[in-house]
């Protein structure tokens, strides 16, 4: 979170920023001499002698304004007695005008177009370049022990958005008659979002308690709260989903690993739900299943007969389809209480095995994929950089063909599949180095 230094920080960071940004792209020399950035009101830059003014570029806090989006997003702040349940938020944007003056003709311009090039580049302030420019203080004043830090701007939630906002003529002309100033060329920005946050005690809610889990049936009593020492999530959290071919999506017939934390400590089962048809498909991980890592092993070959008691469950790939999957963990503990994770999605894409032959009339391109394309999905074969769409399947299919009358032989041609805008993966990583998925021209 920012403090009540989050706005002085700002300015300076703008400052700092701009002044190294012009030094980098050599600017003096643009104009023949040297220039300054100054964050100081119009009326103390602009000077009497219009042939003794320095070429300065000059940016000045004008306006601050609430966030119309997060002015209300902490009310209320404290309960019914009084107490304070949260730490009030205050959020700004801050609006920022842009002169640029000199003595000389043109130098003026080349400043304001220099310093315009670096806000368009720099819309979004990184985070580590803040804490860094902000780490020895502000206004050559460093920070003292026991106070507000203003390097703590780069540890807000939000990130420091820079964007021109355009000045009617007659705000242009009432702004500056109001500083009291000889008018200069100006351009406007506005940067967002502020948020200033004091650190006070607050009284938070007490935890919820749930006795939770089946009766035992010896002392007819339930098994009470369940306590698991460690400052570590007790709850299955997934982090991120990750094919083991480093593919980013999974096919059919590999493994995909699931990491996170606390998915393990009783029955673990993995949820793949698709987003098409919200079926879900239960798998068990394959040994072994630790707490931060399992991994799955997705069926692979054509569709089970129904003499198998497999078939039409997730090991099942007649049961697959290609496109977007939700995922889950579940995890069942030994007293039958069952958590469930947060959900990540992932892509279930085509696995394809690719031909060429020579028939009448040109060179088929033939494909196997597995899964099967289901009825009205689209097709599409990617052969090269020419796609040719086909007709969505009105019955499940398992290979689809394409006659070309224009390759040449003995070359060689990358294909893919694309199945409801999912393509299959053209890049075997596996490989080293990797190669190209492809056909050769008979």
């Amino acid at each position: 979170m920012s403090n009540v230094l989050a706005i002085a920080s700002v300015t300076h960071l703008l400052k700092e920023m701009l002044n190294d940004a012009l030094v980098a792209w050599n600017a003096n020399a643009a104009i023949g001499g040297s220039f300054t950035v100054t964050a100081l009101p119009p009326d103390r830059v602009v000077s009497e002698d219009p042939t003794a003014q320095d070429a300065q570029l000059n940016l000045f806090l004008h306006r601050v304004t609430p966030n119309a989006a997060l002015r209300n997003a902490d009310l209320p702040t404290r309960g019914a007695d009084g107490t304070l349940k949260c730490r009030p938020r205050l959020a700004l944007d801050l609006h920022y005008i842009l002169t640029a003056l000199a003595a000389e003709e043109l130098h003026a311009e080349i400043l304001l177009g220099h310093a315009m090039q670096f806000f368009n580049e720099m819309t979004i302030l990184p985070r580590e370049q803040v804490r860094q420019l902000l780490q020895g203080g502000i206004g050559g004043i460093p920070p003292a022990p026991d106070l507000p830090h203003p390097a703590e701007l780069a540890d807000q939630i939000e990130l420091l958005k820079i964007t021109p906002h355009t000045l009617s003529m007659d705000d242009t002309s009432k702004m500056w008659t109001a500083l009291q100033a000889s008018y200069r060329t100006t351009v406007a920005y506005d940067v967002s979002l502020v948020l200033i946050e004091r650190e006070v005690p607050v009284q938070p809610a007490l935890p919820v308690l749930s006795r939770g889990g089946p009766v035992d049936p010896m002392t007819d009593r339930d098994p009470g709260i369940l306590l698991r020492p460690g400052l570590g999530t007790t709850s299955p959290t997934l982090v991120s989903i990750e094919p083991a071919d480093g593919q980013q999506v999974m096919r059919l017939g590999g493994d995909v690993q699931i990491f996170g934390l606390a998915l393990s400590g009783g029955e673990t089962v993995v949820r793949f739900s698709s987003a098409a048809t919200g079926e879900i498909r239960e798998m068990v991980p394959i040994d072994p299943v630790g707490a931060d890592k399992l991994t799955i092993r997705l069926p692979d070959g054509p569709p089970l007969t129904v003499a198998d008691p497999r078939a039409g469950t997730a090991y099942d790939p007649g049961t697959w389809r290609i496109g977007p999957y939700i995922v889950d963990v579940r995890v069942t503990d030994r007293d039958g209480r069952a958590q469930i994770s947060n959900a990540l999605a992932v892509i279930l894409a085509p696995r394809i095995t690719p031909s060429a032959a020579t028939v009448p009339g040109g060179i088929e391109i033939s494909m196997s994929c597995s899964p099967r394309i289901r009825p009205g999905q689209s097709v599409a074969i990617v052969l090269g950089r020419e796609m040719t769409v086909q007709e969505a399947p009105v019955a499940a299919i398992d290979s689809v063909s394409q006659i070309y009358t224009d390759l040449v032989s003995n070359s060689r041609h990358p294909v893919r599949l694309r199945v409801d805008g999912i393509d299959s993966p053209v890049i075997d990583k596996q490989a080293t180095p990797p190669v190209l998925q492809s056909v050769t021209i008979p």
